[in-house]
């Protein structure tokens, strides 16, 4: 046992974990760590006991879950962490072994924390550690309470309260900030906020040293406030602005003060959380200016104080867009940086030719991670291309550019969706023959639900073949109209989104009738239920997309009495899809709110995260960001609560606006900011607690879409 930051650390996790997972269940295992070389886990038995072997806790944990699903039938994912096992566990009849060279396994995105993770407690956040030491995560983004460090440097640097507050974002904005996108939205942070994060990280960073996980840290890259030039007297350039948010400044390398600054940085933030191995620092993200700036020089400098604050420090870096921009990474040592090509399921860099983000030598000499983004903005929907997936990671294992691949990875901008997806990615290391998902969704199913059944099968072969089969680049789900700023041709919710169908909405439906065939036989299964619901969600939301188009051509046609009929059958659509939503928490808006309000300390706390909370998902920004910067409704989310109390009154007004003009009055335009903002200042409640009857209630909204 040893101890660090305050808490005790056991020597073993898997126990700890097994008995999370439920109660006892530890005595059920024997668990054995052994030497390797390589990256293993083993399944074996002894007595009643499962034995699962590994070179690592981490996968020991990767060869607990594999058991669990591939033997037990028993699936743990983000709808569900706990699972009632046998008295007498499945036996393992036969020793089963799976290796692996790939001995990284990422996770998390900058935006994964402020869209998901924003206002987490520890209970949460050990749901999951546990869920990825389960799917062999060891290096995730770990960026809890990094804001206090950044609190201490500035004001080592002459910086009041008043100005640490203009400069730190709030709550749920944070990652933009780390990004360098943006400074102060959403804040003044309070005392009671960095005390909160900073306990919370060190428990965190306890329980990831306690499995050997290695945390990603985010390290210097030369921000700082847009003052500093008059406040310090350092020589910065302006990167310009991001969707209408002036960013932070970018202090020059060669400035004097960099490597000041930047030791100060780091050693504020081994004071508070130790040394890291892994730093990622993104410079210049989404088009950041680079006018004026030395890259070649900006690299090196970031670099070397990266090394003074541990000579075995890597630099990771996200591949998106520009960025990294060789001239920035060439020049530095093999083995200094880890890139993250980030959604290789969409626009891989590491060298497909078919990719439009296409680079010949991928990263070069530098160590590379094949990583799945799948969502943006945590927006709901049923999405994922299986077959580019799988495709890909083989492609690229026996591609030349391979040879410096050194695991995969998850980047997800939101999660607690799609785990189908994830389930899938963090497979892969351990398959070495290349499968298809039509063999693969087959073990998922049985897994899933603990059975084999053909109605569920017939489901995800469905599913597997439509909404998991996105032939064609795009950014997430296909967006749901309903959650629209509305308009006569609506083409997405979001501005970089797409609500365009890649799939018949009629080609989708016998998943879920296949479901609703066999729902009584399944009620009380979580799984099933989350699943049930999920797929007549999505049923809905295509059903949704069609008909507005028949509204929006009857207005056209001028033809007011389907406009009448047509208008209102949406409207209640919008009001069944609330309702269904309304039987599970993790749909229902009350639960975002409530996570928000019930870790602040005060009342004072409490307003401002709801504020961050209910901004982040609706308008986003100010006027400015939200109408001209495009960030309005970017993390719109198809929830319970949302829907009857924002979506579906904007809806409303709009179809009022076109009645009136097609009885010949002329209407102006609806200010749509105007009309939103109010409600992201409002504190009116929301239920937490899950109302209606899952099947019944699926039931009845599923014959809506015929």
């Amino acid at each position: 046992m040893f101890v660090l930051f305050g808490w005790q650390v056991t020597a073993s996790p898997v126990s700890e974990l097994l008995d999370r997972i439920d109660r006892g269940a530890s005595k059920k295992f024997k668990i054995e760590l052994q030497k390797g070389d390589r990256d293993f886990f083993e399944l074996d038995q002894e007595g009643n006991r499962v034995v699962v072997r590994g070179n690592s806790y981490v996968n020991i944990a990767v060869g607990i879950n594999w058991y669990l699903k591939y033997h037990a039938g028993i699936h743990l994912s983000w709808n569900g962490m706990k699972a009632q096992l046998p008295e007498v566990l499945p036996p393992v009849t036969q020793k089963e072994r799976h290796e692996t060279d790939l001995k990284h396994r990422y996770n998390l995105n900058y935006c994964t924390y402020s869209y998901s993770m924003a206002f987490w407690d520890w209970d949460r956040w050990e749901q999951e550690i546990d869920w990825m030491a389960l799917h062999g995560i060891n290096m995730p983004l770990s960026i809890v309470g990094m804001e206090a460090v950044w609190k201490n440097v500035l004001t080592h640097l002459g910086y009041t309260p008043e100005e640490v507050g203009r400069f730190i974002a709030g709550p749920a904005f944070l990652a933009w900030w780390h990004m360098n996108n943006l400074e102060g939205w959403g804040g003044p942070d309070t005392e009671a906020w960095y005390a909160r994060q900073v306990k919370l990280q060190q428990r965190i960073l306890n329980r990831m040293k306690q499995w050997g996980i290695d945390p990603v840290f985010p390290g210097y890259a030369g921000m700082l406030p847009n003052d500093a030039h008059e406040k310090l007297g350092v020589n910065v350039a302006d990167p310009g602005k991001w969707c209408g948010f002036r960013r932070p400044a970018f202090l020059q390398p060669t400035d004097p003060y960099f490597d000041r600054i930047a030791g100060l940085y780091y050693a504020e933030m081994e004071k508070l959380f130790g040394k890291a191995r892994y730093y990622s620092i993104d410079p210049f993200h989404e088009g950041g200016n680079t006018a004026g700036v030395d890259l070649a020089a900006a690299g090196e400098a970031i670099m070397k104080a990266m090394k003074r604050a541990n000579p075995e420090a890597v630099w990771v870096i996200q591949a998106w867009q520009a960025n990294p921009r060789p001239a920035m990474v060439d020049g530095l040592n093999a083995g200094d940086m880890m890139v993250l090509d980030l959604s290789s399921e969409n626009r891989p860099m590491w060298g497909d030719p078919d990719s439009p983000w296409y680079r010949e030598k991928g990263y070069g000499k530098h160590d590379w991670l094949y990583c799945m983004l799948l969502n943006f903005g945590g927006n709901v929907g049923m999405y994922g291309r299986m077959d580019r997936v799988i495709d890909g990671f083989y492609l690229a294992c026996n591609h030349p550019n391979g040879k410096t691949m050194k695991g995969v990875g998850i980047t997800p901008e939101g999660i607690e969706n799609n785990p189908v997806m994830y389930e899938l990615l963090f497979e892969l290391p351990w398959r070495k023959e290349k499968f298809t998902k039509e063999e693969w969704i087959k073990g998922y199913v049985k897994a899933r639900y603990g059975v084999s059944d053909p109605y569920l099968l017939k489901a995800w072969e469905v599913l597997a073949a439509t909404a998991y089969n996105c032939p064609r680049i795009q950014e997430g789900t296909t967006e749901s109209v309903f959650c629209a700023r509305p308009q006569e041709d609506v083409r997405s919710a979001s501005s970089w989104g797409s609500s365009g169908m890649y799939y018949a909405p009629r080609d989708l439906r016998p998943a879920a009738e296949a479901m609703l065939a066999v729902a009584e036989k399944y009620r009380g299964n979580n799984n099933f239920e989350y699943d049930l619901v999920d797929v007549v969600r999505q049923t809905l939301s295509d059903r949704g997309n069609e008909l507005l188009k028949e509204v929006m051509e009857a207005f056209r046609k001028k033809d007011k009495a389907a406009f009448d009929v047509l208008s209102k059958q949406f409207l209640a659509l919008i009001e069944a899809q609330d309702e269904l939503l309304g039987t599970r928490p993790e749909f229902m808006l009350g639960t975002w709110l409530e996570q928000a309000k019930g870790i602040a300390s005060d009342d004072e706390n409490k307003r401002l995260n709801e504020w961050n909370a209910r901004t982040q998902i609706t308008t986003w920004g100010d006027r400015t960001a939200a109408d001209e910067g495009g960030l309005r409704d970017y993390a719109h989310k198809e929830w319970n609560g949302l829907l009857k109390d924002f979506y579906y009154p904007r809806w409303k007004a709009y179809f009022q606006l076109l009645e009136k003009r097609l009885q010949g009055a002329e209407v102006a335009d609806i200010d749509w900011y105007a009309l939103e903002e109010p409600w992201t200042r409002q504190q009116n409640l929301y239920p937490v607690t899950p109302q209606g009857d899952v099947v019944q209630t699926a039931r009845k909204v599923y014959a809506k879409v015929k």
